[in-house]
């Protein structure tokens, strides 16, 4: 990372209690973590607007698109993670497999594929968002809400990994190895994994 995280032995408060809650949802700190090591609060409001987004639409959907977000942002580490998640979580290894044969999102089913690639636009060129693009979603079974769900996934995902990659974070090695080399591979758009050696909060 680019900076000097706070190192978790000397967190207090606020930032002692986001470091905590970190380590036991995922098992181990974050990487991601130190980048808001100055800034717990903005942490925490993060946590809070992905959180409502996320619980607030399909999973699986959320997962798609912010995989598709991910990817166009060239983020390695939200792509990996959230791919997982898409296996883990929502049991889609099929789609997961889809993605990484063809990143275009080409191989997916019509509505998965309609979502993939309107998140896609809105992570790289909102402004170029036409009605046809809405259009396309409202065919494919999407409702406005469905729709607006979708851009705000793919809006969240734009800002969490421009503080991630701006600050230097590193996909973690512990997530790197729950999966396979040839899909961790297709994952790697941007930053490269941590090599285990790099300095952790």
């Amino acid at each position: 990372m680019f900076i000097t995280p706070v190192p978790e032995s000397e967190s207090t408060d606020d930032l002692a209690e986001y470091y905590r809650k970190q380590r036991s949802a995922w098992g181990f700190l974050p990487n991601y973590a130190g980048a808001f090591s100055t800034r717990p609060d903005v942490a925490q409001a993060w946590n809070l607007l992905n959180s409502t987004i996320r619980d607030g639409m399909d999973r699986r959907r959320f997962e798609l698109a912010t995989i598709a977000a991910a990817r166009a942002l060239r983020s390695t580490y939200c792509t990996a993670a959230h791919s997982k998640f898409l296996r883990d979580v929502c049991g889609d290894e099929e789609s997961l497999q889809s993605i990484a044969a063809d990143p275009s999102g080409a191989g997916l089913a019509a509505q998965d594929r309609a979502v993939y690639e309107f998140a896609t636009k809105v992570a790289t060129d909102a402004a170029a968002v036409v009605q046809s693009d809405i259009d396309r979603l409202r065919e494919v079974g999407l409702s406005d809400a469905d729709i607006a769900d979708v851009v705000y996934a793919a809006s969240a995902r734009s800002f969490f990994t421009r503080v991630l990659d701006g600050l230097g974070a590193q996909l973690d090695r512990q997530t790197a190895e729950a999966l396979p080399a040839d899909l961790l591979d297709s994952m790697i758009v941007g930053r490269p994994v941590a090599d285990g050696s790099a300095a952790r909060p």
